[in-house]
């Protein structure tokens, strides 16, 4: 039986990103965003507030850049986990794990983010290189 576990969103961050360290050493953010949707024409916008972890090169990437009320696409899977708190509390959480972290809006859009790269995404980032083109073909009449 196939499955798929896809999210992509477009948001605003409703705080700013901060960039916490596991006791390993491992980068992580968490982190809402709220999305305004309509349930029919002319109806007041309701928000949903979505709860997204980043983990690694996408939480340092979305902590540099991206600050409370930017836009932010965030494309990852949906994920439950539950825990026990420390008065016996049982906890369920469901969030989406971003796996890619994009710009929506231009760089003088974005207010703050006047010095974020032009890249869409950390990982696009770094696999820009610069090549010189060579025309091949000349005229030889």
């Amino acid at each position: 039986m196939a499955s798929l576990n896809k999210v992509i969103l477009i948001g605003h961050l409703t705080a700013d990103p901060e960039l916490k360290q596991t006791p390993s050493g491992v980068s992580v953010t968490s982190f809402s965003i709220g999305i305004s949707r309509r349930y029919a024409k002319g109806e007041q916008a309701q928000t949903d507030f979505i709860n997204i972890v980043a983990w690694r090169s996408t939480a340092e990437f979305i902590t540099k850049y991206f600050r409370k009320g930017n836009v932010i696409c965030i494309c990852g899977s949906l994920q439950t986990r539950n825990f026990t708190d420390q008065r016996g509390n049982k906890h369920y959480v469901t969030e989406v794990a971003a796996e890619e972290a994009s710009f929506v809006e231009k760089k003088s859009e974005a207010g703050s983010n006047a010095s974020a790269p032009s890249a869409a995404s950390a990982a696009d980032a770094a696999q820009f290189e610069e090549i010189e083109v060579k025309n091949e073909h000349t005229d030889t009449a």
